[in-house]
């Protein structure tokens, strides 16, 4: 039987008030202002020496958000170095996944088993199809890479800045370490869930983009609802079938990581990935999406990390392989519908349930 985490969380247990935020993009920079407008001592890094002067000089990210002024007591810095690492009693990693072997190993020296890392990145890697969990212990190490947390959850950043209720969760192989995850992050308009699920939360994590591919390219076709509720509980179907097969509680997939997160993503025009796949129903090629974008879609990589991984572990994956089709394989959007809609029948639950 599962054991459900506490209900009320006791902040004062936890001290955890000077954080490091690698990674000001859109997401990082809205933690790192939610974290010091609680009244904890952030510093956020960006190796963009001009995002750096910017926050630290006029309180605003002038390559991100910078329409939202800053909490006034937020730092940056360009620097990564062992007095850095070593002030802060918590590391929050927002370093999209295909690019975070480098940070792990850059900070690696410096880490004690005292740190808290939090990783909030989503997201499959190419070259060796694993989870960002497998990431960080195959480079830190079983004893660290363990006590790491992954948070997770629906929450777009320019909501999040803007103090709106948001609510998501934070998993962990070590409880104590997820509810410290906890104390750091709530606050009144940020709940936060612990969770034991690292797999589930993390491959919900990275699916749901995917997902959200599909649900724009069909709704960029003029598909109405009918379409798009089909697309996401299809696709939460297809996200619970690799994650049973990695070993993930299949409840996970009904919380804010799963189906939370999913609705958000594949149903809002704010979601970078969604407008990824509506550009491309409209007939837009990838390459000018990618370029006009402004941000990163982290669904492009993913649908072709998942694919390769749905292979290796024997996932019927439909929905990624109409994606990856379109994507990669030069297949027009509308044929991809008819491919799937073509497909012989099946048992709703076929490989989530015995």
């Amino acid at each position: 039987m599962r054991t459900f985490a506490k209900t009320c969380l006791d902040t004062e247990e936890y001290k955890d008030t000077n954080i490091l935020v690698l990674g000001a993009g859109n997401f990082g920079t809205c933690l790192a202002d939610h974290l010091a407008a609680l009244g904890n001592n952030v510093t956020i890094y960006a190796r963009d020496q001009k995002v750096v002067d910017g926050i630290n000089d006029t309180h605003c990210n002038i390559k991100y958000m910078s329409e939202v002024t800053l909490t006034e007591s937020l730092r940056a810095t360009s620097q990564l170095d062992e007095a850095v690492i070593s002030n802060a009693t918590v590391i929050i990693f927002s370093i999209p996944t295909q690019h975070m072997r480098d940070i792990l190993h850059k900070v690696k020296p410096f880490l004690t088993v005292n740190h808290l890392t939090i990783f909030v990145n989503k997201g499959i890697e190419i070259h060796s199809l694993t989870l960002p969990c497998d990431i960080v212990e195959e480079v830190w190490g079983k004893d660290m890479g363990s006590k790491a947390t992954f948070l997770s959850g629906p929450s777009f950043a320019a909501e999040v800045v803007r103090r709106q209720p948001t609510c998501v969760s934070v998993a962990s192989t070590v409880r104590e370490r997820a509810l410290r995850a906890q104390a750091v992050f709530h606050a009144p308009h940020f709940r936060v869930y612990d969770s034991g699920d690292v797999i589930g939360v993390e491959v919900a994590g990275a699916m749901k983009n995917v997902i959200a591919l599909a649900a724009g390219a069909c709704a960029g076709l003029g598909y109405q609802q009918n379409a798009r509720a089909a697309i996401i509980t299809r696709g939460l179907a297809e996200i619970m079938r690799i994650g049973v097969k990695l070993g993930a509680d299949p409840l996970t997939f009904s919380g804010l990581a799963g189906v939370g997160d999913l609705f958000l993503t594949a149903q809002s025009e704010k979601s970078r990935n969604y407008t990824v796949g509506f550009r491309l129903g409209k007939g837009e090629k990838l390459d000018h999406v990618i370029a006009t974008l402004g941000s990163v879609a982290e669904g492009v990589e993913t649908t072709k990390a998942a694919y390769a991984l749905c292979r290796k572990i024997g996932v019927e994956s439909p929905l990624c392989d109409a994606v990856y089709s379109v994507l990669f394989g030069g297949v027009e959007v509308h044929a991809a519908v008819r491919n799937l809609m073509g497909r012989d029948p099946h048992d709703e639950f076929y490989g989530i349930v015995a």
